[in-house]
């Protein structure tokens, strides 16, 4: 099944209600579905054929949208990337993914630009958003009005090409067919409670497979009112949750920390929200704690990754969520914790979470090799270490490559980072490992305290101490500014153990 389906059958369900909404515009599912036929014939015309690839590089926009449902309908397949990335980054995803066509905003054109000049294997090149040199005006490319017959994909056809971070060197282009992310968005769509007049707030990027699946395609699944934002402003969505009257908040967990702290110094009037998910990295309780009781809702946690379209684990909706779980695996979705011969843990023990379900990826494009090393017998290996209770709940330890080692004794940092936040002088932490000469490794604190509390390294040292092993609590804390991070608000750890050459 073709994913733009979700689009036509909620075209044809709810015509009139709203589907998107921005600050500039609003388009009724009848409406995007219309300008999603004009936007595939115009493609189809312009020489894209089913099975071309095409970058599509934008902030969030409608015309994002438009983009991503016409390149389905037309049977194409989709790149989604980060508007911010450079040269480097972007020479390397636009020559392994084969792209023929390329979508940009003229405004974030220059990196593409100069990555485009050496491949003119990328004939098709379109702008949206003011005039762009070589590029055709993405309004020109609209054709007249009517229906597109949407392309009969077979559902192991590949639809999106999402780039992993690379963290382990160049990014990987995780092939993710068209079943894959419409039985994601069917899945998330029914395991939780929703009504026709909810709105979910879009504050995800779309080029990241979280905002896609839990906020794009399943606002469309649903044929419910996805009020989407070029970016997180903590301060937009306050506003927002004074004019909304049933909301939805699917976010990550630095901007649930940035709502807390706005909540805290300004309580909330009304609150309409009615659930909220966490995912993309893991959730400090105390933040959770804090949103809960600052906004009067229950925070889902949830994990996912790209490989599987992302969600594969959530705590039970409706149910009692335990803080500091990812929880249980969706519907059509196994896990496991192995050992390094993939045996088994013993339940209680720390192992790698392994899973397999629907929205495994089809493997990584051009890279059989680590397509087989992440893939064994249908199980996708996650890399991330964690525990399971004795009612089946998942808790993340760690990934794999973070944990430390210090003098042969495991330390995982996100046991270090929970602590940190406990104190109240903290307001964001990551722990990391750095080089010794002696131990191998030394746990290493990086902490932006809040402004209104003055705190030294030493007293945070202290506070760890107390409550930890001698082994674990970090030697060398620092205090920051802020911490690097992705445009999807995870940390960027790598980042940070490069800065602490110490």
């Amino acid at each position: 099944m073709n994913i733009a389906e979700l689009l036509n059958t909620s075209a044809l369900r709810r015509p009139s209600h709203p589907a998107l909404v921005t600050k500039e515009q609003a388009l009724t599912f009848d409406e995007l579905n219309a300008l999603v036929d004009r936007l595939a014939r115009g493609l189809e015309r312009s020489g894209l054929q089913p099975g071309d690839v095409c970058v599509l590089m934008m902030p969030n926009s409608v015309e994002w949208v438009l983009c991503y449902y016409a390149l389905a309908k037309l049977g194409a397949v989709v790149v989604p990337v980060n508007f911010l990335y450079r040269v480097g980054e972007l020479g390397h995803i636009f020559r392994d993914s084969g792209a023929k066509a390329f979508i940009g905003h003229a405004a974030h054109l220059e990196q593409a630009a100069r990555v485009l000049g050496d491949m003119p294997q990328i004939g098709l090149r379109i702008a949206h958003g003011g005039e762009a040199p070589g590029f055709k005006p993405l309004s020109a490319i609209l054709a007249e009005p009517g229906p597109f017959a949407t392309h009969p994909a077979a559902d192991d056809d590949p639809w999106a090409i999402i780039y992993t971070s690379g963290t382990t060197g160049l990014a990987k282009g995780a092939m993710l067919t068209h079943a894959n992310l419409v039985s994601n968005a069917r899945t998330l769509a029914t395991m939780r409670h929703n009504e026709d007049h909810y709105v979910i707030l879009g504050v995800l990027p779309l080029f990241h497979i979280y905002g896609q699946t839990s906020s794009l395609n399943t606002s469309v699944c649903l044929g419910i009112t996805l009020r989407l934002w070029e970016h997180f402003q903590a301060e937009e969505i306050m506003a927002a949750l004074e004019e909304e009257e049933a909301a939805v908040f699917i976010g990550v967990p630095t901007m649930y920390n940035r709502l807390a702290e706005l909540g805290a110094q300004n309580p909330p009037k009304r609150f309409p929200l009615k659930y909220c998910i966490s995912g993309g990295a893991s959730l400090p309780v105390e933040i959770l704690r804090r949103f809960e009781e600052i906004f009067r809702v229950t925070i889902y946690e949830g994990y996912g990754l790209t490989e599987c379209s992302p969600v594969c684990v959530e705590n039970p909706f409706g149910k009692p969520t335990k803080p500091g779980s990812i929880g249980r695996p969706i519907t059509g979705f196994e896990a496991r914790l192995v050992d390094e011969e993939d045996q088994d843990v013993a339940p209680g023990e720390v192992g790698e979470l392994i899973v397999r379900g629907p929205g495994v990826m089809k493997g990584y494009l051009n890279q059989p090799l680590a397509t087989a090393q992440a893939l064994k017998d249908g199980w996708l290996h996650t890399g991330d270490l964690a525990r399971m209770d004795q009612d089946g709940y998942i808790y993340i330890v760690d990934r794999k490559k973070d944990m430390i080692i210090r003098g042969g004794y495991n330390v995982y940092p996100r046991e270090i980072e929970e602590i940190l936040y406990q104190h109240p002088a903290v307001l964001e932490v990551a722990v990391v490992g750095v080089p010794h000469p002696d131990l191998g490794e030394e746990v290493c604190a990086v902490v932006v305290p809040r402004d209104d509390q003055g705190v030294t390294p030493e007293e945070l040292r202290a506070f760890v101490k107390e409550r930890v092993a001698p082994y674990k609590y970090p030697r060398l804390v620092r205090l920051v500014e802020e911490l690097p991070k992705t445009t999807t608000g995870k940390v960027l750890k790598r980042a940070i153990s490069r800065e602490r050459g110490d």
